[in-house]
């Protein structure tokens, strides 16, 4: 969502801010209907204001003796030009800023630090961390090695369930369960995160609030008429304060939840059929801040390191990115994505998108703060980003601790979780 004043003050910039993101310029047709709609609210300000008069004149009229047929012809003829002008408001507004409004199918414009480009393929290597691990034998991809354990089944998930849908049984299920569990732990001891166990059913204004609608139904699960799915716990803790006018003084608001997410997947047909990579359900822990717009960039900078930091704590080597123009979020204004190395895959994959959507959510929500010093109330600044993927991160402990016997070496740190299993074998 846009702040049209801004659009109206800026035109330029608000179509650099398209065309960066490969649309073309849109300043001209949404002023007009801006305009229109402000001379049809003015009008009907002007008949009401008219009606007004009118009704004072009908009243000295009475008492005068008079007959005022004319005047109160007058006054209902102004009632039924001002209830069409106000209608044909409605009907701008909603054409602006309606569920299916061109302001709310719109992109968020990107930072203009973020690298320009059209497809992953611009994306910028910021750094890497951690060390490769050498092998003497050909590692292999994580789904071969779980269904070598007897701990991770497709098969029956597909008769279950369909495509992308996987079983976990014994250590694996226990590895999941405990990667959630040291993420948690993490985030809420060390890193102030407020633990959430939020609902994963929201209803259509949740969605409309974060960005995935109306552009990216095909996207998401749809329960029945009045739910969805959550694709992730972004939707219910970002949406946690829709609505609200809260106090400067409890900014930021930081959240986390471990949450199972859903999605279609329509957009990526042919894309990581095998394995656990991209399925329609999957397990996250996500992080949200709620912060000051003064204080964003900051933030940024910090829930990154946060999901950095869980990647150092299992040894998993990686590497972070800037994504380009092409590839940013429907929502977000940057993002730094954390990729993890997959020695079966010999590459980095995404396990975590760290983003920053300035004030677009917040005015789709209505979320706004009451400053210390000054008058009125500002709109807050949301941020986002997955702390981290649990079942990328299975992945990528099965893959980097893999043996050249088919066992897996569990990172040390989730030892504790493991009831102090240090190796995954066959049928554990």
């Amino acid at each position: 969502m846009f702040d049209i004043k801004w659009i109206r003050d800026t035109p330029d910039a608000f179509d650099r801010g398209l065309a960066r993101r490969g649309l073309t310029p849109l300043a001209e047709k949404i002023l007009e209907l801006d305009k229109a709609r402000r001379e049809a609210l003015a009008e009907a300000q002007d008949l009401q204001s008219r009606r007004n008069t009118l009704a004072r004149e009908i009243g000295a009229a009475r008492g005068r003796g008079e007959d005022p047929a004319a005047l109160m012809a007058r006054s209902m003829a102004d009632k039924d030009a001002q209830g069409d002008a106000e209608a044909h408001a409605a009907r701008l507004t909603d054409a602006l800023e309606g569920p299916q409004g061109v302001l709310m199918t719109l992109p968020n414009p990107p930072a203009d630090d973020v690298p320009d480009g059209r497809d992953e393929s611009a994306n910028v290597e910021l750094r890497r961390v951690g060390s490769l691990p050498s092998f003497s034998f050909t590692p292999l991809e994580h789904d071969t090695i779980g269904a070598a354990l007897g701990l991770m089944d497709f098969e029956r998930a597909s008769r279950l369930s369909g495509a992308r849908f996987v079983v976990l049984k014994g250590a694996l299920a226990r590895l999941e369960r405990a990667l959630a569990a040291f993420m948690l732990d993490l985030h809420t001891t060390e890193f102030g995160y407020v633990e959430v166990n939020p609902p994963a059913l929201v209803r259509d204004s949740a969605l409309f609030g974060t960005g995935q609608l109306p552009k990216f139904a095909a996207d998401l699960f749809r329960a029945n008429n009045t739910h969805w799915l959550i694709p992730t716990a972004e939707v219910p803790l970002t949406n946690l304060v829709a609505g609200e006018i809260l106090e400067e003084s409890v900014l930021p608001l930081r959240y986390t939840a471990m949450t199972w997410c859903f999605r279609s997947e329509a957009g990526a047909a042919g894309k990581d059929t095998r394995g656990m990579i991209r399925q329609h359900q999957f397990t996250k822990v996500e992080l949200v801040s709620i912060t000051h717009p003064d204080h964003s960039e900051a933030e940024h900078l910090r829930m990154t390191a946060c999901a950095e930091e869980v990647l150092k704590r299992l040894e998993l080597p990686y590497r972070v990115v800037a994504l380009c123009t092409g590839d940013l979020s429907f929502a977000a204004s940057r993002t730094f994505d954390i990729e993890v190395w997959l020695p079966g895959q010999g590459r980095y994959r995404e396990i975590s998108s760290c983003s920053t959507c300035g004030d677009f959510q917040a005015r789709r929500m209505k979320a706004r703060f009451r400053p210390k010093n000054g008058k009125g109330t500002r709109f807050v600044h949301t941020l986002n980003g997955s702390g981290l993927a649990v079942g990328r991160t299975l992945v990528a402990v099965l893959e980097n601790g893999q043996q050249a016997d088919g066992t897996v070496v569990v990172p040390r740190v989730l030892r504790p979780y493991m009831n102090g299993l240090e190796m995954i074998t066959p049928h554990a």
